[in-house]
Formats: C-alpha cells, sequence, structure tokens
C-alpha cells in the first residue's frame, strides 16, 4: 500500500480525491506548510510525500531538502507539484532530493501511476520537465570536474548510469546489456551508494553534471 502526505491547495485537493478512489493507496495526513509537513512525515512516515513547491513557511524545495536530509525519512519519496516548468525549480527540487516534478495539468491516471512509481522507490519526471532537463546539457556547458565517487564505478555501473539517464527501465536495461534485472538492478543501487544519489532522479542529474552522458551521446 502506499501512502502520501501532501499540502493544501486547489490542485492538491483534486490531488487527494483522485488518490481517495484508490484501493492501494492510503493519504494518511495533510500539511498547511512546509514545517507541518516535516513534523506530519515524520510522524507517519508515508511512502510518498506530495509536496507542493508554493508552500508557506517553508517552500516545497526546503521541505523536501529537509526530508532527504533526515536519516530516519529515508524510506519517504517525495514527488513535487507545481505550476511552473522553470529550469530553477527542476535542478533545486531534484538536488534536494525530489523523486519526481510533477506539472499540475497532469492527467490523473499519470498522476496516480508517478505516486505509485515514486512508492516502489524509483523516480519519475513529467514528460515537460524532462525536455527541460535534456534541453539544459544540450544548450549549456557542462559543468567543470568529476563528481565524487565516479571513478569507483565500474565499467558495467557506468553502461548501467548511462542508460538510466536516457530514461530506460531495469528491464530495458537489462535487455540491452544482457544480463537479468536484478543484475541491473544491483549495478544501479551499488552506482547510487558510491554516488550518494538518494535516487534515480539525482543519479540522471549526476550523469550529465559529470559528463558521463550527454544528450548527443545516445
Amino acid at each position: 500500500m502506499a501512502s502520501g502526505l501532501h499540502d493544501t491547495g486547489k490542485a492538491l485537493a483534486q490531488a487527494r480525491g483522485a488518490l481517495d478512489l484508490e484501493g492501494d493507496i492510503e493519504v494518511v495526513a495533510e500539511a498547511a506548510d512546509g514545517k507541518e509537513a516535516l513534523d506530519l512525515a515524520r510522524e507517519h512516515l508515508p511512502d510518498v510525500a506530495l509536496i507542493d513547491i508554493q508552500m508557506p513557511g517553508a517552500d516545497g524545495i526546503e521541505a523536501t531538502r529537509r526530508i532527504a536530509a533526515d536519516p530516519a525519512l529515508a524510506g519517504v519519496h517525495v514527488d513535487i507539484l507545481t505550476n511552473y516548468g522553470l529550469d530553477e525549480y527542476v535542478y533545486s527540487a531534484l538536488r534536494a532530493g525530489a523523486a519526481g516534478f510533477l506539472v499540475k495539468d497532469i492527467v490523473p491516471d499519470d498522476f496516480l501511476h508517478a505516486v505509485r512509481v515514486a512508492a516502489r522507490g524509483d523516480a519519475l519526471l513529467a514528460p515537460s520537465i524532462t525536455r527541460k532537463l535534456i534541453n539544459r546539457y544540450v544548450t549549456q556547458p557542462l559543468t567543470t570536474g568529476t563528481r565524487a565517487g565516479l571513478e569507483e564505478l565500474t565499467s558495467r555501473e557506468r553502461e548501467a548510469v548511462a542508460m538510466v539517464a536516457q530514461g530506460l527501465s531495469n528491464d530495458e536495461i537489462a535487455g540491452r546489456m544482457v544480463i537479468s534485472p536484478m543484475t541491473a538492478k544491483t549495478h544501479i543501487n551499488r552506482a547510487m551508494t558510491k554516488l550518494h544519489a538518494r535516487d534515480r532522479a539525482q543519479l540522471v542529474v549526476l550523469a550529465y553534471e559529470s559528463g558521463l552522458v550527454t544528450p548527443r551521446s545516445f
């Protein structure tokens, strides 16, 4: 069962309605601001926290950062909802530890899918957000320097990370590498540990920023 925590607001009220109709999802709490969201996350330990980027008190990015930084909340996966697709929000949210970044006009089926994906510990970005992420690395210079730990990746781990950055699933990665899905997952999890990436979304950002992959390489 996936549980959720989200703040108030029209878009999230609609989200609450959609979640309540699902038998495998339970909304365990609602918060009015970022501080309360953090307190309730600690109290209920939900699988998924749906966070509005415009919350009072502490904005969605700060609330996400605090959740991601708390070892006691390691099992809480954050999906951020926003009206905006502005680049600075995308990068700040992903670096803060968000597992997903969804625009508020997302259709209900896609929204519910994103919640379930986050509950499994995977990452999902709205297509419009993914395009912005890719476009940044097409039009702007790569960050100089190498992410600490990148040199520790094995060749197979690097290969798996590159495919994660392309948006491939574990099954698709396994097919390309001619290995089992479980082995593919092991490569990815080991790479995340070495790079100190909280989830696949952060792994994608690190893959681009380190220069391990570029949009022109696939």
